[in-house]
């Protein structure tokens, strides 16, 4: 019964999955009830998200919504809990979302190592959804020419151990940490990180492409657990997909349905995004990606090149077929 959980996005988007798939499976009265109170749930959120008051009629929805619906889901994870925090990698928008119609603020934070772990933080009066919070008190944060992430501050480490050439490459002549992100500052400080720089692909045709969104994008679906996006100095873009087993065979019972219903959910992604951005050819993996495997990290990020040596054989079938 906790009542401050810190957790990484992964964790999070599973337990997103879990209870969207319990809920979505209701059906009759019970689907009608279940699908206006998220509706309720969401509209609150939205009003309070923007700092409008809510309609005289919309406290009472809400108190009916959070008894039939909301409050149940609260009591499957303790009951108590106060702040949820996320943090090690970005947090998608749709989670923090949904999370907030369930009346779960996820406040989400930034930082690495090498400043002693916190830079910036959303905060329970003040917050974002999307970004990762205002810097912290006695921390600055800049955006170098290429969009890069500047930390500078008393929590900026002095160095590395007996490494000055590492040294001199994480940090200016000035102390600003070059935190190896790409983000974006708005007018009220708030930052959003879009990507890792060694991470942005870069197609043969040019154009740079954030992976990282359009990967979240793909796993806010009940269906896929991972995914992983491929194109770098590539004609276009592809994917590595690791099904959610338990979901994807509700729906789905041959291998052919499987591969129907991952497309449908990729295209329904591709809509919303320009050509350069879109997924055109995509493979289903045998197993997910595994930490035994060196695959994920300890906070259950993709290794990126260690995945890609793991399947490099399915993703040149990706690119061998005809585009």
């Amino acid at each position: 019964r906790p009542t401050v959980f810190p957790s990484v996005p992964r964790l999070f988007e599973k337990i997103e999955a879990a209870v969207r798939a319990g809920l979505e499976d209701e059906r009759g009265v019970r689907g009608h009830v279940v699908n206006w109170s998220l509706g309720v749930g969401a509209r609150a959120s939205s009003r309070r998200r923007s700092g409008r008051r809510l309609p005289p009629s919309l406290p009472l929805e809400l108190a009916l919504a959070d008894r039939l619906v909301l409050g149940k889901v609260r009591a499957r994870l303790g009951g108590q809990l106060r702040h949820a925090i996320s943090g090690g990698a970005p947090l998608g928008l749709e989670t923090a979302e949904f999370f907030h119609s369930l009346g779960i603020l996820v406040l989400e934070g930034y930082g690495l190592t090498e400043c002693t772990t916190g830079a910036t933080f959303n905060l329970p009066d003040s917050y974002r959804f999307g970004t990762v919070g205002r810097p912290l008190p006695g921390v600055e944060v800049a955006l170098a020419a290429d969009g890069e992430v500047l930390v500078r501050g008393e929590n900026v480490f002095s160095g590395y151990f007996r490494d000055d050439e590492a040294t001199r490459e994480a940090l200016t002549e000035d102390g600003w940490l070059r935190t190896g992100d790409i983000g974006t500052l708005d007018a009220d400080g708030f930052l959003a990180i879009t990507d890792r720089k060694k991470d942005i692909i870069v197609t043969a045709g040019g154009k740079n492409v954030s992976p990282q969104n359009i990967e979240a994008a793909l796993k806010a679906s009940r269906y896929i657990s991972e995914a992983l996006v491929i194109g770098d100095r590539r004609p276009y873009l592809v994917a590595l997909r690791c099904p959610n087993p338990d979901e994807a065979q509700k729906a789905a019972q041959t291998d052919e349905e499987v591969q129907a219903l991952i497309q449908r959910v990729v295209d329904e992604v591709n809509a919303s995004r320009g050509a350069v951005e879109q997924v055109r050819r995509f493979a289903i993996l045998s197993r997910p990606f595994s930490a035994e495997a060196s695959e994920l990290t300890p906070t259950l990020k993709v290794r990126r090149q260690v995945a890609e040596q793991h399947f490099r054989q399915e993703i040149d079938a990706l690119y061998a077929r005809r585009a």
